[in-house]
């Protein structure tokens, strides 16, 4: 299990009947997660917002105290805005600080530039970690507003004039693209969708498409890649379904090591953790 760590500005508090109780710096929020089919450990919670779903679909948020629009969360020396959104969104996953230790790690211990591409980076958390670690960052999302938060988040932890290639595009588009420009990455992180439509109405269905999708972005990878991390969402897609696509696809060409594992977040009260997805990890060493 790969266990999100030293968090000081947030905390999953508790957890139960299809929701997460969650500290935010000094606001606490209370938000759906659908791995949470047991029973609270306590009622006693006093959320300043709260976003419940719809019937018909989406949902809202509901407000119990006046909240700024925004406000930031820090994680080590890593600095993030945090800002309510649409479909119970914040702008940050937490448990992914999991993984932003493990890559920055492997960077600081590199012995050489590394050079990363991330793939439906959202609002950077990868992005921030591998740049702050010393790596120069190549970060790739469709939406011009996520990666607008990006480039924020790298502000606030001070990294502004870090090397940083911000791309709105199509992931697809762009990896056939550097393909065609010859480009090579040490290090691909991709966090796809389990499902979503391109511009031209073009279906992406997690299941259907990673496979492919891995095997495109291996065209991009160096000789001698440092990692490849993928992560995923989608209920039901087992870590080893990831660990098995990085051992056909990137260990079968570099050699290296794959593991595989589900993401979670401690919770405080009751003793328990929260599932929050699984990661596949390739490292070269």
């Amino acid at each position: 299990m790969y266990l999100a760590q030293d968090w000081k500005d947030y905390e999953c508090i508790d957890c139960g009947q299809g929701m997460k109780y969650e500290r935010w710096g000094d606001i606490y929020l209370l938000r759906p997660d659908p791995q949470a089919i047991w029973d609270y450990s306590s009622q006693k919670m006093k959320p300043d917002a709260k976003y419940s779903r719809s019937n018909t679909g989406g949902g809202a948020w509901e407000y119990y105290s006046k909240l700024p629009e925004s406000w930031t969360v820090s994680w080590r020396e890593l600095t993030f805005m945090i800002k309510p959104m649409g479909f119970k969104h914040t702008g940050l996953f937490p448990e992914q600080a999991a993984n932003w230790a493990w890559m920055m790690e492997l960077i600081r211990n590199a012995g050489r530039d590394i050079k990363v591409l991330n793939l439906f980076g959202y609002t950077g958390g990868a992005t921030v970690a591998c740049a702050a670690a010393g790596a120069s960052v190549c970060h790739v999302d469709a939406a011009k507003n996520m990666v607008a938060q990006c480039k924020e988040n790298m502000s606030l932890s001070g990294l502004r004039e870090r090397p940083v290639r911000y791309i709105v595009d199509d992931c697809v588009k762009f990896v056939n693209r550097e393909i065609r420009r010859g480009n090579k990455y040490d290090a691909i992180i991709m966090d796809p969708p389990s499902y979503g439509r391109g511009p031209g109405g073009e279906v992406w269905k997690l299941e259907d498409e990673l496979y492919g999708f891995v095997s495109l972005c291996s065209q991009v990878l160096s000789d001698k890649p440092l990692f490849v991390l993928i992560n995923s969402y989608t209920t039901g897609l087992q870590p080893i379904v990831l660990k098995n696509i990085l051992t056909k696809v990137i260990a079968s060409r570099f050699g290296g090591r794959v593991e595989a594992d589900e993401v979670a977040l401690p919770v405080t009260r009751g003793g328990i953790v929260l599932p929050c997805g699984a990661s596949g990890r390739f490292v070269l060493k």
